[in-house]
């Protein structure tokens, strides 16, 4: 048998003509293809126990087979909405209702300096109605103290979603106002 050398030219995974002709040419001849099976069942290149008339290169069993196959499952259940550990208020969320409300006590300094205006908090209301982790966002340094000694000691009704007590973040205001 003799061997021979096949002349092909890959660059950048493409095929690329030879860059020079080779000086002889031999000449590859494929075997012959095996005689059709008797009885003329099957296709010339169709898989060995295929049926007759089936696709040529067909798939053993064909595309569907004799062996049943289970349904997919169904899809999970959609998840429960999760009632949120804290809301903000705004929006659709109205402001908690307060139940106690101690008005501050004007500092004495800031009375002689006729210093008056807001300080801006900002509260997290816990689930019970209590002031919790409590803020200074914006207020006059003298009238600071007063507002957070205040504010500490409100109390709100709870907040209620989906009938569950949850968190509410808030700002507050407290004014000081000098009286006439």
């Amino acid at each position: 048998m003799k061997v021979v050398k096949m002349v092909r030219e890959f660059e950048d995974g493409q095929l690329h003509a030879p860059k020079e002709i080779p000086k002889e040419i031999q000449m590859i001849k494929e075997e012959e293809l095996p005689p059709p099976s008797s009885g003329g069942v099957g296709v010339v290149g169709g898989v060995p126990g295929g049926q007759s008339g089936g696709q040529l290169g067909g798939v053993i069993g064909g595309i569907v087979s004799a062996t049943p196959v289970a349904a997919p499952p169904p899809p999970p259940p959609p998840p429960k909405p999760e009632t949120p550990k804290r809301i903000n208020v705004g929006g659709s969320v109205q402001a908690a209702r307060a139940i106690s409300r101690p008005q501050p006590v004007y500092p004495q300094l800031a009375r002689q300096a006729r210093i008056s205006g807001t300080v801006r908090l900002e509260a997290v209301i816990d689930e019970t109605g209590k002031i919790t982790d409590l803020k200074v966002i914006s207020g006059h340094p003298l009238l600071v103290q007063a507002a957070l000694d205040a504010v500490k000691q409100w109390r709100y009704q709870p907040t209620v979603l989906n009938n569950t007590a949850v968190q509410v973040a808030t700002t507050i205001d407290v004014n000081f106002t000098l009286s006439q």
